[in-house]
């Protein structure tokens, strides 16, 4: 096991530091990395995941490269020029409904964003259900016109049936996220018609091998998308995505660009808006100047205990 403190780039998801545990296996290294408030039931999918990764238990891939968006944190409008600029693709998914912005900052930022990608790129928002669903229903329209036109919009509401709700009464395609990762029924989305699209992400959903399952019985169209991994969680969801037989939009898996450092040789970041398929060399370099504080190798151990009980 060696657990690893990765410094961001920019606030995300409230975090500076991403810590991620590596796993080794007979065929390499899998990422284990749930989020610190997740308790032992949430973060045992993850551990499935980068253990079926450690084995190379994974499928035969489809396709050998994916194309990927940038993600746009919910920075000021320079900063986001400047990230699209930076990333080198020609999808953006904007973060927006952030606690204490308003809808003005997400225009500003959306606005920018379009800018910086031009007439051709697609621009998609994730309020990670932060909105209610008229404010939703006002945003989505609001946002849509700063955008010139949005991709999608991903989980703007809370609740599956909120965005069953959402979904009736805006124009733009509806994504479900957390309606799916983080439910207890992830099938309830395709039941009640919430949603155009489905987020998978194969930590949080048990593995590349559960996430095809689930793909291939909720019916809808997927994009992969990160929980924020190093390059090692990323080949897993770049797995995924390369062994889904059809695979209509960019996926949300360029996220190691939001970290200042990676543990491989050759860090997974996007060139021409594609990222390639295929295991990744660890950097023993990068694994000594990454490694975490004993206390942080303790919390994880004692954490992966509980999980493994």
């Amino acid at each position: 096991m060696r657990v690893l403190s990765i410094p961001m780039r920019t606030r995300f998801r409230g975090i500076t530091t991403r810590e991620v545990v590596l796993l080794g296996g007979a065929a390499g290294w899998g990422e284990w990395s749930p989020f610190l408030e997740y308790d032992a039931a949430e973060a045992a999918p993850w551990l499935a995941c980068a253990r079926e990764a450690a084995a190379g238990d994974w499928p035969a891939p489809l396709r050998d490269t994916i194309a990927v968006n940038v993600t746009v944190p919910a920075v000021g409008p320079e900063q986001a020029r400047a990230i699209v600029l930076a990333g080198g693709c020609r999808t953006a998914k904007v973060k927006v409904a952030e606690p204490g912005q308003t809808l003005a900052d997400d225009v500003a930022r959306v606005e920018a964003v379009r800018d910086a990608l031009g007439p051709g790129g697609a621009v998609r928002v994730d309020a990670n259900g932060g909105w209610s669903v008229d404010d939703a229903v006002a945003a989505v329209a609001a946002l849509d016109r700063a955008a010139g036109g949005l991709e999608y919009v991903e989980q703007p509401v809370a609740s599956v049936e909120d965005l069953a709700l959402v979904r009736r009464r805006v124009d733009v395609p509806v994504a479900a996220d957390e309606s799916i990762r983080r439910a207890a029924d992830p099938y309830r989305v395709r039941d009640l018609e919430a949603a155009d699209i489905a987020v998978l992400k194969v930590q949080p959903l048990g593995g590349v091998r559960a996430c095809l399952r689930i793909a291939e019985d909720i019916g809808l169209p997927v994009v992969v998308s990160s929980a924020l991994e190093s390059s090692v969680g990323i080949a897993a969801g770049l797995a995924l995505a390369a062994a889904l037989p059809e695979l209509p939009y960019a996926c949300g898996l360029a996220t190691v660009q939001l970290l200042t450092d990676d543990v491989a040789t050759t860090p997974l970041l996007p060139v021409d808006g594609v990222l390639p398929v295929g295991p990744v060399v660890l950097d023993p370099a990068a694994l000594d100047r990454l490694a975490a504080a004993p206390d942080r190798v303790a919390h994880w151990a004692a954490r992966l205990a509980e999980v493994e009980r």
